[in-house]
């Protein structure tokens, strides 16, 4: 077992898991339309979602390692920031108005650990 977390792997790609997280947010409005949820939870959940990934995209164009430690850390905290960010706004929105927020926030919870999930896939697979 601690051969597992001890052996060096290359950082997963960003492409397969972002992807398995939008496919949530897609399939999502179907039931949504259909569950008679509010279309501007999903809404919320989609821009949160793209909003994220392309923050991702953008930091991640950005070189780091131990050559660029100063972008290293500046990509640690912006990544960080962004996962607290999107916390934040949906609890602002959910107590704002639970019929907006409580399915923008299954959504958008299923939609990550999915994304999570396929991400920890590939590292341990690599």
């Amino acid at each position: 077992m601690a051969g597992v977390f001890s052996t060096p792997r290359p950082a997963p790609g960003r492409r397969v898991p972002a992807l398995a997280g939008a496919a949530v947010i897609v399939l999502g409005l179907p039931v949504f339309l259909v569950g008679g949820f509010s279309i501007d939870g999903w809404a919320l959940a989609a821009v949160l979602w793209a909003a994220g990934e392309a923050l991702s995209v953008w930091l991640g164009r950005i070189p780091t390692g131990a050559d660029n430690l100063r972008k290293s850390g500046m990509v640690a905290l912006a990544m960080s920031f962004r996962g607290i960010g999107v916390m934040v706004v949906l609890l602002a929105v959910t107590v704002a108005n639970k019929g907006l927020g409580v399915p923008a926030v299954i959504l958008y919870a299923l939609a990550y650990t999915l994304s999570l999930g396929v991400s920890l896939l590939e590292y341990f697979t690599a």
